[in-house]
C-alpha cells in the first residue's frame, strides 16, 4: 500500500514538473499579433533578453512586430539610447513590403530623431543599400555591441557591420526616440 500511494506521488510529481517545463518553454517567447519572437537573442557573446514588443501599424494594416532586446530590462528610452551596452531590435514582418517602402520608412524615422545627422549619413545610406524585399514571416535585425558597431542581419544572414555607437544611437532611435514610427510601438518596445 505505501509503495503504491509513493508511485502514485511520484507519478504526479512527473505529470506536474511536465506540464510546468512545457508552460516554461512557451513563456520563454514574446507573441504578439500572431508573431513570435524568442525571449533572447544572442549577439556576440552577449545574451539579450527580451524587453518588450510592439506592433507597427500603418493605417489598419499591421506591418510588423518589433522586439527590443537588453542586457537588462529599462523603460527609459534614453537610458537605453544612452547606455554603451549591447541591445538590439527585431522586425518581424506581418506583411510583404518593398525595398522602396523599408528605406522610405527608415529615412523618415531617421530624419524624425536624429538631431545631427550629417555624421551618421553617409553610413546610413550604405545601410539603406543593403536592405532589400521582405517577406512575411521573415526579420531583420539590428544589433549593436560595443567596440563591434551595428550589425544589419535579414534572418540569419549578416548584411553588413557599421562602427560606432552614434550609428547605433541614430539607428535605435528611430524607434526610440521622441518620434517614433507609432507611440503604441514605442510603449510596447519599452515594456
Amino acid at each position: 500500500m505505501k509503495s503504491s500511494i509513493v508511485g502514485i506521488l511520484s507519478l504526479a510529481a512527473v505529470v506536474v514538473g511536465s506540464a510546468v517545463s512545457t508552460l516554461g518553454t512557451a513563456a520563454l517567447a514574446g507573441e504578439l499579433a500572431g508573431a513570435t519572437l524568442p525571449d533572447t537573442l544572442k549577439a556576440g557573446e552577449k545574451t539579450l533578453k527580451l524587453n518588450g514588443l510592439g506592433l507597427r501599424k500603418k493605417a489598419v494594416f499591421k506591418v510588423y512586430v518589433g522586439g527590443l532586446y537588453l542586457e537588462s530590462p529599462s523603460k527609459d528610452a534614453g537610458a537605453i539610447l544612452g547606455a554603451d551596452q549591447a541591445k538590439a531590435i527585431r522586425m518581424h514582418f506581418l506583411r510583404d513590403l518593398t525595398k522602396a517602402q523599408l528605406v522610405e520608412a527608415f529615412q523618415e524615422g531617421f530624419e524624425a530623431n536624429v538631431k545631427d545627422r550629417a555624421p551618421q549619413k553617409a553610413a546610413f545610406d550604405r545601410m539603406l543599400a543593403l536592405v532589400s524585399d521582405v517577406k512575411e514571416g521573415s526579420t531583420l535585425t539590428f544589433a549593436y555591441l560595443p567596440g563591434k558597431g551595428t550589425t544589419l542581419s535579414a534572418g540569419s544572414k549578416e548584411l553588413g557591420v557599421f562602427e560606432g555607437k552614434g550609428f547605433a544611437d541614430a539607428v535605435f532611435a528611430i524607434w526610440l526616440g521622441p518620434k517614433p514610427p507609432s507611440e503604441d510601438l514605442k510603449k510596447g518596445l519599452l515594456g
